[in-house]
């Protein structure tokens, strides 16, 4: 798995992250379980943000220094269409999370805990994913074509599905939780087990968390495939899918309060899906370059927003 990155970059990532965490389980926890609010969740996400800009402005520096600038240019490029398609379909799966824990009716304060479970399991899995599609890749370049045909399949999918309201309580992975792990009516604070009539039994948030690594685990098989589209290069791959990741939480509680307004968003990102998966099948018949690439992208996501501010939500039907 050739990679462009220097040694020393990668221990910065991987202590860049680390750090991340450390900042999330340890100073933010020590607030206590409390509701977030939209100021705190904007400051956080444009910390997150800048953090994202300013780790892909030092990987064109170590780049320019060893390669030139030429290819900084394009690898720096490579990064931030890569992200910003990561943090589009984040946005599809922020929603997912919304519904969950409507239909749980998870407090507020509660929620934090959960997410922040969830995006430690979503860095493991998805760094074990895309080391392993990266590896894929360069031993079976025919692997592009079938990552491009599921892109396509799935974004047809989206398309059909946009608009409708997803049942949960016919959800089969919520089904068979509930058959496996005897539940309590209600949440005990922010434990997993509770005692109820002298049995120990789950508590609610147990099967949110469960449901929240069962939804990542689909929508990474999604939008890891998505990235290689970009750049093959693992690095490139991994660090602009972890930090579109670690600004979810508070991307979350920002787009919490503003989920109704963008209802048309899930048809654009069906089309930037079906773009990418087309491009990946077309990979060896026409290149299309990065800022093509980066241009779709933002002009389909800024138009459908644009469209949902402008005209009103139809009622959901019932998926």
């Amino acid at each position: 798995m050739d990679t462009i990155a220097p040694t020393w970059l990668w221990v910065f990532f991987i202590a860049t992250v680390l750090v991340a965490l450390f900042i999330d389980f340890v100073v933010l926890r020590k607030q206590g379980a409390h509701e977030v609010s939209v100021r705190e969740a904007l400051r956080w996400s444009i910390v997150w943000v800048v953090a994202s800009l300013a780790f892909n402005a030092l990987f064109w520096w170590a780049v320019a220094q060893s390669h030139g600038q030429a290819t900084a240019n394009a690898r720096a490029l490579e990064f931030l269409t890569g992200y910003l398609i990561e943090k589009s379909l984040a946005v599809d799966n922020i929603f997912v999370f919304l519904m969950i824990f409507t239909y749980f009716a998870v407090p507020p304060a509660y929620q934090k805990r959960v997410l922040m479970i969830g995006i430690v399991g979503a860095i493991v899995l998805r760094s074990v994913m895309i080391l392993a599609g990266a590896w894929l890749i360069t031993q079976f370049h025919w692997v592009l074509y079938l990552f491009g045909a599921f892109l396509l399949i799935t974004g047809i999918k989206m398309w059909w599905a946009a608009g409708k309201e997803p049942n949960l309580a016919d959800n089969p992975a919520l089904k068979l939780l509930k058959r496996l792990i005897p539940v309590s009516q209600g949440f005990d604070g922010e434990k997993f087990f509770t005692l109820e009539n002298s049995r120990r039994l789950a508590t609610p948030l147990l099967l949110v968390v469960a449901l929240v690594g069962i939804t990542d685990v689909i929508f990474a098989v999604d939008s890891i495939p998505a990235i290689f589209a970009i750049t093959t290069d693992p690095f490139i791959v991994l660090t602009s899918n972890i930090f579109a990741i670690l600004g979810l939480r508070a991307m979350y509680f920002l787009l919490q309060a503003m989920a109704s307004k963008f209802h048309l968003l899930s048809y654009g990102l069906a089309v930037v899906l079906g773009f990418i998966g087309s491009k990946m099948m077309l990979i060896d018949v026409v290149e299309i370059p990065v800022w093509v690439s980066l241009g779709v992208v933002v002009a389909v996501l800024g138009a459908t927003m644009w469209l949902s501010l402008r005209a009103a939500p139809r009622r959901p039907q019932e998926a």
